[in-house]
């Protein structure tokens, strides 16, 4: 029991050794990273919104031993820059909650490389408490294909954006109507003309005015009962390659971008402007209001157009 006590706080490289498989084809090399720290905005807690905290990796990668002689050439082995970077491209990805998901990930990236046969990762939270907090996960490739990690083309939707006076035209089916069809069709909507609460905190207003945008999305919603409203990137890409009509509601993709808008939630053509953008989108088409700024192909048409 000692012993068992001790290896399951001991290092992921003497964990692996202790686990490895026995004989001939339980030989393995392995490359370790050891106490990578680096800040980064993570958790579920409020208080950890907003601001940076230091997280720890230590991750140990198992590959197959190379045959032949190595003739000290780096294409021939796994670079330990192949792990960092696989911590750094996940870090960038999104903002998380969970340290789970992020090692998850992490481990996910890793064992996309070829020589890959199984990875231990460790993270752990060394500011939110006297001593660290963290998780440790082991994957093997067991030569399957990484669950999360996307391989296939993604689709480029079209992204439109609708004024309040375009949500109640009479021709707001029509639009829809032309739209729909073989590219994806996403919707992006401002905040209805109503007040909204004022808070003394920018964080808390924020949020109220994203509040206020998806509230607007369930009007879309109820004026046309094809328009589903959708908060995560995973209902949008689900969406997207099943011809679901999607109305953004854009609280969560906001918060957790790392890159996340300059604008704010009450510029809502340059909030869908920033989306389009982030969603790879083929172009953005806005309805009822002046043409934003925008990385995708952009057009503005009036609320009378029944044309598009």
């Amino acid at each position: 029991m000692t012993s068992d006590t001790r290896l399951a706080f001991a290092h992921p490289s003497e964990r692996a050794e202790a686990t490895a498989p026995e004989g001939a084809n339980g030989l393995r090399d392995r490359i370790s990273l050891r106490d990578y720290v680096t800040e980064v905005e993570i958790g579920a807690f409020q208080a950890e919104r907003g601001t940076l905290q230091r997280i720890s990796f230590n991750v140990v990668v198992e590959v197959e031993p190379l045959r032949g002689p190595v003739d000290d050439d780096v294409d021939r082995i796994l670079s330990y820059d192949r792990v960092t970077e696989a911590i750094k491209i996940e870090l960038q990805a999104e903002r998380l909650n969970l340290l789970e998901t992020l090692a998850a990930r992490v481990a996910e990236r890793i064992l996309l490389e070829p020589q890959a046969l199984r990875v231990f990762v460790r993270i752990e939270k060394l500011d939110r408490g006297p001593g660290a907090l963290g998780v440790e996960i082991v994957r093997s490739a067991d030569g399957a294909m990484p669950a999360g990690v996307e391989l296939v083309d993604v689709p480029h939707p079209r992204v439109m954006f609708l004024s309040n006076d375009a949500i109640a035209a009479p021709l707001l089916s029509r639009w829809i109507d032309q739209l729909a069809g073989s590219t994806p069709l996403i919707i992006c909507v401002g905040a209805g003309n109503g007040p909204t609460p004022q808070a003394g905190a920018a964080m808390a207003q924020r949020r109220i005015d994203l509040l206020a945008i998806e509230q607007n999305a369930w009007v879309l919603a109820g004026r046309d009962t094809r328009c589903v409203v959708v908060g995560t990137r995973t209902e949008l890409d689900w969406a997207m390659k099943n011809g679901q009509i999607c109305v953004w509601a854009p609280s969560k993709i906001v918060l957790d971008a790392v890159d996340g808008p300059s604008a704010g939630p009450r510029d809502a053509t340059a909030l869908a402007a920033w989306f389009a953008g982030h969603m790879n989108a083929a172009d953005l088409l806005v309805i009822g209001a002046d043409e934003p700024d925008a990385a995708v192909p952009t057009r503005a048409v009036g609320v009378n157009e029944a044309t598009l």
